[in-house]
Formats: structure tokens, C-alpha cells, sequence
């Protein structure tokens, strides 16, 4: 049925501009729906706490919180106004709730989350580590942009981190509604090749699964020599002129995570293209 709701997280003004080059061509070729969410910051006070905020505080609050909006709007407004697609500025207040708990609501109801790489100098505070609750919570597909990205539209030419999960089989599926037809994939193994290429037979069907919708695919296998599974993957992505990484998310608990360190991680640290995340 294709992508019909894209959602994409607006956090500043710096980064909406990029986001706004990936999300409108694919809103455009796929004729979907596209809302443009920003989430606004809540001025709590908690109880037990003893203290005064002073009215002008909050008129101040508001009035720095009016203006980013604003400024994100006409941004939003600026790429989306001549075309045919129908596109929503939508506006919410996190309240109680932090601004990621919210996307990740919000993100549900989307065929597609599309968000910005952290930018720790200019994100507000509650918008921190927002790209890993959304991923981990949410339920959907989430492509992170790097800051400042400025390449091609995605669809044409894809690249798939092939690994026997769970994670890595929705990423595979999802990426299926991102492939422009014909597009070129390479389904990309981090490991030594078996002698015998008959015995990874998992990834030999998922790469006629793939031709069969009609791209055109081929399997890799890579040794890390040394290098980590990420870098691997950006190295081959950079290699093959992909304007897209597909990969599973989150296969491990949040303990080995924390401990050992994990390719979702180092993609979320350092990437040179769109990711799409799959938990």
C-alpha cells in the first residue's frame, strides 16, 4: 500500500531545513500525508519544591517558545506550500510529558518518523536522546538524518544490514516501502563468507524476497578487519553511492547495550547518511 502518513520531528530551526529536503520528496512520490510535528516545552514546577517563578518568567517562557515555533513553521510552510500533498503543522504542548514521551505517540498513528541526528548545541534539554525512545518505543520504522545532510532523494539506491534477527527482517520489510522501482539494493553481511554460499540461506532469500518486488540485488559479505559493524556499514554505503542505510535496532537488552556498546549506538553517533531504524 506504500508510505500514506509521514511524520517528521521538528526540534529547532536549525535542523528543520534538512529534515524538510528528505521528508518532502518522499511525501511527494508517495502522495502521503505529512505532519510536521513540533513539540513545545512545558515550564513544570514540581511539588515539594519551595519557590516563586515570577510572572515576566513565564511571559518571557512563552514568548521564547512562541518565537522557535514560529520560526519552525515558516520553514515547514516554506517547502511544503506549492505542493499537491496535503501537509499539517501540528503544534503540541509536552505538559506533564516530556517532548520525546510525545513523539513517541504521536509517532504511532505514521507509516514513517523521520528525525533529526541529536545536535547537542542547540536542542532544548527534554529533546535529548529523543531518536533512541522514539526507536525503541514507538513501534515504527525512524530514519535519522545527519545534521546538515544534503544528498540525494531516498529511494534509488539502498542498503540493507542483513543479520538473522528479528530487527533486521522489519527493517528489511519496511525499506520495501522507501524502494523506488527498480532501485538498486545491496543486502550487506558483516562477517566472513561461508565456503559453502548455499548454507546462508536465510540471506539468499531475503534477496529474491527482494527481487521479486523487482529491484535489483545483490548479497555482500565484508569482513570488519577490525572495524567495527557501523563503520563496515558506512564504509560499503559510501562505496556503493547509497542514499540510504536500513538496519535493525535495538537487537540486545538495554543492559548489554549499556555494557558492551552496540551498532545502533555507533549509527546514532556517527552517520554519514540516512538511517532507517527498525525495532
Amino acid at each position: 500500500m506504500g508510505l500514506k502518513t509521514i511524520m517528521v520531528c521538528l526540534t529547532t530551526p536549525e535542523n528543520t531545513d534538512t529534515l524538510m529536503k528528505v521528508a518532502v520528496p518522499l511525501a511527494r512520490k508517495h502522495n502521503a500525508h505529512l505532519i510536521g510535528l513540533h513539540t513545545v516545552e512545558a515550564l513544570l514546577v514540581y511539588p515539594g519544591i519551595a519557590m516563586h517563578i515570577p510572572e515576566p518568567a513565564f511571559a518571557t517562557f512563552n514568548a521564547s517558545q512562541k518565537k522557535e515555533s514560529e520560526a519552525i513553521k515558516k520553514v515547514f510552510t516554506k517547502h511544503t506550500g506549492n505542493e499537491d500533498f496535503i501537509s499539517e503543522f501540528r503544534l503540541v504542548r509536552a505538559e506533564a510529558a516530556s517532548s520525546s514521551e510525545q513523539m513517541v505517540e504521536c509517532a504511532r498513528a505514521a507509516d514513517l518518523v523521520i528525525m533529526a541526528h541529536e545536535d547537542k548545541e542547540n536542542d532544548r534539554y527534554d529533546q535529548r536522546h529523543a531518536q533512541v525512545q522514539v526507536i525503541r518505543e514507538s513501534g515504527r520504522p525512524v530514519i535519522v538524518v545527519p545534521t546538515d545532510y544534503d544528498g540525494p532523494e531516498i529511494g534509488a539506491n539502498l542498503l540493507l544490514g542483513w543479520s538473522d534477527t528479528r530487527e533486521a527482517a522489519r527493517a528489511a520489510h519496511d525499506m520495501l516501502g522507501l524502494a523506488d522501482a527498480g532501485a538498486n539494493l545491496t543486502v550487506l553481511r558483516v562477517g566472513k563468507a561461508p565456503q559453502d554460499a548455499l548454507k546462508d540461506g536465510d540471506a539468499i532469500d531475503v534477496v529474491e524476497m527482494f527481487s521479486r518486488h523487482g529491484l535489483k540485488t545483490t548479497l555482500e559479505h565484508r569482513e570488519p578487519l577490525g572495524h567495527s559493524i557501523a563503520e563496515v556499514l558506512n564504509q560499503v554505503a559510501f562505496e556503493k553511492g547509497a542514499d540510504l542505510i536500513a538496519t535493525g535496532a535495538f537487537g540486545h537488552s538495554r543492559a548489554y547495550d549499556f555494557v558492551i556498546g552496540a551498532t545502533t549506538y555507533a549509527l546514532l553517533r556517527d552517520q554519514k547518511l540516512p538511517v532507517l531504524f527498525s525495532k
